[in-house]
């Protein structure tokens, strides 16, 4: 995985995707965004799960596995809506595998890298314990048991270094930092949208 990485400059495609997408998002109170672009910018997110070492490894097979169901939704449902509207209609939104489900899913691992990264920027020092451990709490913890928050209390020892995790990426500092913040609020922007779409549907995203 680290040669995959390290042959591109994996931040920088993560924020120009996703200040695409905020981009759409904020054209208009329409906005409509469609499930292509949106799995190809989150599939952009899965080397990073990898790159943080054991504490992460369920976190990255389920995200990646998530994202592919996307992918392939998207060759036969264009838009995010109706992807929803799709289950909503066959009333199987909450079942297990269900597209509606899996961009739950997704969304709760766009946020931990949202977290992650905001952390990472106003942290001082090259431990990634404390950033990483903050964004699982945030975004993932409430909706795990207490055997997987279990194994990443126990993987946050093994955690690499920002330094490590940088060099991962191919980036130095000060380039990390741009490119992070950039994915930090755009990504708030794609978040926000995914939230109304459950939300003007009445489903709720705590489950």
């Amino acid at each position: 995985m680290a040669e995959s990485i390290n042959s591109n400059k994996t931040l920088h495609q993560i924020a120009v995707a996703f200040k695409n997408l905020a981009n759409t998002v904020s054209d208009s109170q329409s906005a409509e965004v469609e499930v292509a672009p949106f799995s190809h910018a989150c599939s952009l997110i899965s080397p990073l799960f990898g790159s943080l070492g054991i504490a992460f490894k369920f976190a990255e097979k389920d995200y990646v596995a998530k994202v592919n169901d996307l992918a392939e939704a998207s060759k036969s449902v264009p838009k995010l809506h109706s992807l929803i509207d799709q289950d909503v209609q066959a009333n199987s939104v909450r079942n297990a595998g269900s597209h509606t489900r899996n961009l739950l899913r997704v969304k709760r691992g766009l946020d931990m890298v949202r977290v992650l990264f905001q952390q990472m920027i106003i942290t001082e020092g090259n431990s990634l314990r404390d950033p990483a451990s903050k964004a699982y709490e945030q975004a993932l913890a409430p909706y795990h048991g207490w055997a997987i928050k279990k194994a990443v209390s126990a993987g946050m020892y093994l955690i690499p270094t920002k330094e490590q995790l940088l060099n991962k990426l191919n980036e130095d500092a000060e380039s990390a930092k741009v490119q992070m913040q950039i994915y930090v609020s755009a990504s708030e922007a794609v978040i926000q949208y995914i939230d109304k779409l459950f939300d003007s549907r009445n489903l709720g995203t705590d489950w």
